[in-house]
């Protein structure tokens, strides 16, 4: 039988420290709006999503503080790394995360960049934020997890 090839890595970026700083309660799927050159960065991995974050103003999704570099061949038309971008998403789910950031609120936080059939897509979270306390849980968690897998290796 023929070996599989390895399935390619579709993930463009990860905001690794989201899952620190935020308790992510339930998790979204958008689409982006971008120019060309955006979308020539993304595709080369040269985004930052570290203090990003989302607002809904006037019914549409925005995403703040997101950083995709220039695109090096690009040439007048090329984009402001740091703009203001529309997410897509379907208005039922625009009015839930609303009401949602409305009485608990919690914010909405850009987890990963990745394709789903050759778009390119958002996982946005509506998250709550950890305290001191939390963050000092989280750690004890991971380190008796390590001396636990430490030990099952002896």
């Amino acid at each position: 039988m023929a070996k599989k090839a390895a399935a390619p890595d579709l993930t463009l970026a990860t905001n690794r420290k989201a899952f620190h700083d935020y308790n992510v309660v339930e998790r979204f799927e958008a689409g982006i709006k971008l120019t060309g050159t955006e979308v020539k960065s993304c595709r080369a991995r040269a985004i930052q999503l570290n203090e990003g974050f989302a607002k809904i103003e006037n019914g549409q999704i925005l995403l703040y503080n997101v950083h995709i570099a220039t695109y090096e061949h690009g040439n007048r038309f090329n984009h402001n790394v740091k703009q203001t971008r529309k997410l897509l998403m379907h208005k039922k789910e625009i009015l839930k995360l609303h009401q949602w950031l409305g009485t608990k609120g919690g914010t909405l936080i850009p987890l990963r960049f990745y394709f789903k059939g050759g778009l390119i897509k958002v996982e946005l979270a509506y998250c709550q934020g950890k305290t001191h306390a939390d963050l000092r849980e989280t750690l004890r968690k991971r380190e008796t997890e390590k001396d636990m897998r430490r030990a099952m290796m002896k």
